[in-house]
């Protein structure tokens, strides 16, 4: 096997962490002895072990008293760069040292401010030869709301919305109704437990009353987020029940009743979205969905706030509705989901 293909498999081992390791990192590790795989290993949980800190475990739990000698003789394929400070975790560059590995292959450079570049340096000046960079672009893409959260302290923004075969939206008065088919609603729910948080706006939590929640995938439910200024969507909506924890931007109160956080803002018609992205920024949110309405999504569209846009179109047509978000980017994929397709765009401008 080439190195590509180690590092293949890191990222696959990565990606089972999605939805559980935020607001770190997804990492994956391989430990490659005589060209054999002799560890594997993965972040698997936030607070808990490394990548690294599994692989050896995996080695030392399979070969007992062999182990030690087999990884002195070892390279190890990480995704990610070995985080070199204590954390809620010792240093992860301290036990590749500590077990004498020979080479140590990395995707990516950690950006984080504790880490960047202090776990190669301390692993070179143990001796271990480095070499960084490999694969890096499929790296950097598995890990795009880290990457965004450290270097433009904002969550990675996804929006998301449905939209009939004739540009409609939603319907002009305040019945739900349904645009895309069943599979694309248990894709949509997904999708919710591997973000962090899901938004709306008052209008669609009163007409929809959302539960918000991934009732059709195994998996965490994420933060629900609504805005409502003046407090006006009733107690009895599916938000306020102990399903997940909800957060409330309005303009009225700062308080916390149970799993319901009230935090207040001021001028919320004023840069709404960035407003929202910085406060989730320092709640150590790294990943949103904007579910909607159309308000809500326009501005962020407006503001440039978006890093995807995931839009099922589907192959009904309404005589009359709420007009579709219009989204400029450039389309990444484009998936038939049963009668529906889905597209996704990027913002051009965070390329």
């Amino acid at each position: 096997m080439s190195d590509e293909m180690y590092m293949k498999r890191c990222l696959e081992l990565a990606e089972m962490g999605s939805g559980q390791v935020s607001p770190n990192p997804m990492v994956g590790c391989v430990i490659v002895s005589e060209g054999k795989i002799i560890g594997e290993g993965f972040h698997q949980k936030y607070g808990q072990a490394h990548a690294e800190v599994n692989a050896i475990r995996s080695v030392t739990d399979k070969y007992g008293d062999r182990a030690a000698e087999l990884l002195k003789n070892a390279v190890a394929y990480v995704s990610l760069e070995p985080c070199a400070h204590f954390g809620k975790t010792p240093p992860c560059a301290d036990l590749l040292i500590r077990h004498q590995l020979k080479k140590v292959v990395i995707g990516n450079r950690d950006p984080f401010p504790d880490v960047d570049g202090k776990g190669i340096e301390k692993l070179k000046n143990a001796g271990i030869e480095v070499v960084s960079g490999l694969l890096e672009k499929e790296c950097s893409f598995l890990n795009r709301r880290f990457f965004t959260r450290i270097a433009l302290q904002r969550p990675y923004i996804i929006l998301k919305w449905a939209r009939t075969a004739n540009g409609y939206f939603a319907p002009k008065n305040s019945v739900q109704q349904w645009i895309s088919g069943p599979l694309a609603k248990k894709m949509v729910h997904k999708w919710r437990t591997e973000e962090d948080a899901i938004l709306v706006g008052k209008q669609t939590a009163i007409a929809d009353d959302p539960g918000l929640t991934a009732r059709e995938w195994p998996g965490r439910n994420p933060f629900r987020i609504a805005i409502d200024r003046k407090l006006e969507i009733p107690l009895t909506s599916k938000l306020y029940n102990k399903e997940a924890k909800t957060i409330i931007f309005n303009e009225q109160k700062t308080s916390v009743e149970g799993n319901i956080h009230f935090i207040e803002m001021e001028d919320m018609q004023y840069y709404l979205p960035q407003k929202i992205a910085y406060q989730l920024y320092l709640m150590d949110v790294q990943s949103i969905i904007i579910e909607g309405g159309a308000n809500i999504l326009n501005q962020f569209i407006s503001s440039g706030l978006w890093d995807e846009a995931r839009v099922f179109n589907s192959s009904v047509s309404w005589d009359t509705g709420v007009r579709s978000p219009v989204i400029n980017g450039k389309i990444n994929s484009v998936t038939q989901v049963d009668k529906d397709q889905l597209t996704i765009y990027e913002n051009y401008n965070n390329q």
